[in-house]
């Protein structure tokens, strides 16, 4: 990946995340990037894979993401509209299919070579310095009320991240009147729940009362599950990602769309 230094990092969490037009209106305010969470919609001379999403969120004075195969952190400086990604950055070393590949360094290479960018409404646009759009990202939707999502990893209440077992399905509905539903593996859960943008909390959950024997281990899973979900203190929309971490940090839950 361009000039990023290369380490491996633990993932946390999955969710969602919807592109948008490329249009940007021709007057832009003075931006602040700080706090900021974006969805790559377009890169000029590249045709966007299906299913890879690459995102950027700016925080603290870094930028951090999924370059739609690997993810990825590095520093960033913003001062007016001049920015600045790297150079002591850092990223997993999966690999992809080449044209993912492909999309991935040149999204990297837009990102650590942008000098200056402009936000308008609901889109972020990263120049490079002959002024030229190297990259267009669309604001990512903070938003949990009316979303539904697949588990693919949880907190097995050991110090550990563990995917669901194969043949059962665990999934999260989030409703607009505050309840959040969907099947623990065996039973179906329901519980309350309060999101403000970041700090998530899921009340006690009420689940059915079925006894499934297979596959071996469901039963705690389900329990590991639901527990799991009583220590969520924050979430993170990102791309299709959604992030849940207990208040230290680590990892309750990972969901995809």
């Amino acid at each position: 990946m361009h000039a990023l230094v290369r380490r491996a990092a633990a993932l946390l969490v999955s969710v969602v995340l919807l592109p948008a037009c490329t249009g940007m209106s021709p007057t832009a305010k003075t931006p602040d990037l700080d706090g900021t969470a974006w969805v790559l919609s377009s890169l000029p001379g590249h045709a966007l894979q299906p299913d890879t999403l690459p995102t950027a969120r700016f925080e603290g004075g870094r930028v951090a993401g999924t370059d739609g195969c690997n993810r990825y952190t590095a520093p960033y400086t913003a001062s007016g509209m001049s920015l600045q990604v790297g150079p002591r950055g850092a990223s997993t070393q999966m690999a992809c299919p080449p044209a993912v590949m492909k999309q991935a360094e040149a999204f990297m290479g837009a990102l650590t070579q942008a000098s200056t960018f402009r936000m308008v409404d609901d889109q972020l646009q990263l120049l490079a310095s002959d002024g030229t759009v190297a990259a267009t990202f669309t604001a990512q939707s903070q938003s949990l009320a009316g979303t539904s999502w697949r588990v693919t990893g949880y907190n097995n209440g050991k110090q550990a991240v563990v995917s669901a077992l194969a043949g059962t399905n665990l999934t999260m509905a989030f409703s607009n009147d505050g309840r959040v539903s969907g099947s623990a593996g065996c039973n179906n859960f329901n519980a309350p729940y309060s999101y403000d943008g970041q700090t998530l909390t899921i009340g006690p959950a009420a689940a059915t009362r079925k006894m499934c024997a297979k596959p071996d281990g469901v039963m705690e899973q389900e329990q590991q599950f639901l527990r799991a979900l009583g220590t969520v203190a924050t979430a993170r929309l990102e791309g299709e990602r959604l992030e849940l971490r207990t208040a230290t940090g680590a990892l309750a839950a990972t969901r995809a769309k």
